[in-house]
């Protein structure tokens, strides 16, 4: 019989499934659509389940445990959704509902935080990095001596909402210029406000062509992101910081910005040039499976007699020898 980890990735489009094997290979990835709402959201999820056991060649039998991240507010430990805007749910008990159809340890985690997980996991190298998450919002994961740093309260890492305008656009947690206005891929388009069919490559490429808006929201993006990852690096004195989300598919023309702007800052400040910051960051691979695959083992770890929401999550599947296709980037 194969004992198969499954995690799920579930966001407001779409669900990525990812399966793991008993020598931490990934046997199989698949996509489906997501559900609106909660009956919805739980059959998309069984559906998610099905599709990857077929895709996998196991059966739905042979899953041993679940990992699913999700976007929102989640209450870890109860296994609970309490609040996933994009995906209609205000509460639901989703680990329960998964449970009655398929009877193994269910773990329900921030989205975040599990690719942060996966992140880690598929370095080789989890000593002490953050996964931060440029994507319609901006959120971080940190992973400290290879195990998952939540804070007293579950909130470490969420530096989309540290204030670094106060004169600035109204952010949608209700202060004014938070990170996350400058640099989340919802704030910029609403910004841009001119459509398109990708807004924030057009909003690079008229940048260079000198449009000011585009100029405007260009260089914010950088001064977003490179405060972003100064707040990682000056809190939990990470040594890499890993870039991932849909912002991230502007590739080198954002790295390259950023990477210019944490310089320029530096060279105000002897402190932040010792620092070397710009060196301490890389982008996630196009199509890396970090956050289904962080999801997997957070699920994994109920199977080893560890509680993933107190007592930490140690960071063990070597996926290095996985044959893992792109398929886009981990998150919207």
């Amino acid at each position: 019989m194969t004992a198969v980890r499954v995690g799920l990735d579930v966001g407001g489009t779409k669900i990525e499934a990812l399966g793991l094997g008993e020598d931490d290979t990934i046997l199989a990835r698949t996509r489906i659509p997501t559900g609106w709402g909660d009956e919805a959201v739980i059959a998309a999820v069984h559906d998610a389940i099905e599709a990857l056991a077929a895709a996998g060649g196991f059966a739905v039998a042979d899953v041993v445990s679940i990992g699913i991240g999700i976007p929102g507010l989640v209450d870890a430990p109860g296994g609970r959704v309490l609040h996933a805007v994009n995906l209609g749910v205000d509460e639901l008990d989703l680990a329960s509902a998964v449970r009655a159809r398929i009877p193994v340890p269910v773990a329900i985690e921030n989205d975040v935080k599990a690719a942060a997980v996966g992140a880690g996991s598929l370095r080789g190298d989890a000593h002490s990095m953050a996964y931060l998450n440029l994507g319609t919002g901006v959120a971080a994961g940190v992973v400290i001596g290879g195990m998952l740093w939540r804070g007293a309260r579950g909130t470490a890492g969420e530096v989309g909402h540290i204030s670094i305008d106060p004169r600035g656009r109204v952010c949608g947690c209700g202060q004014h210029g938070c990170i996350e206005t400058f640099c989340g891929g919802g704030a910029v388009m609403k910004a841009w406000g001119r459509g398109g069919e990708l807004p924030l490559r057009d909003v690079f490429d008229l940048a260079e062509k000198g449009d000011p808006l585009a100029v405007e929201l260009r260089e914010g993006i950088a001064f977003g992101a490179a405060a972003a990852v100064r707040s990682l690096v000056l809190s939990a004195d990470v040594e890499t910081v890993v870039l991932g989300g849909g912002v991230t598919a502007l590739g080198d023309r954002l790295l390259d910005d950023l990477r210019d702007r944490l310089r320029r800052d530096a060279a105000e400040s002897p402190f932040l040039a010792s620092l070397r910051v710009e060196e301490r960051i890389e982008l996630l691979p196009a199509g890396s499976p970090a956050a289904s695959l962080g999801a997997a083992l957070v699920g994994a770890a109920l199977l080893h007699g560890e509680n993933p929401h107190t007592d930490h999550v140690n960071i063990e599947a070597d996926t290095a020898g996985a044959d893992i296709e792109p398929e886009g980037a981990v998150h919207g």
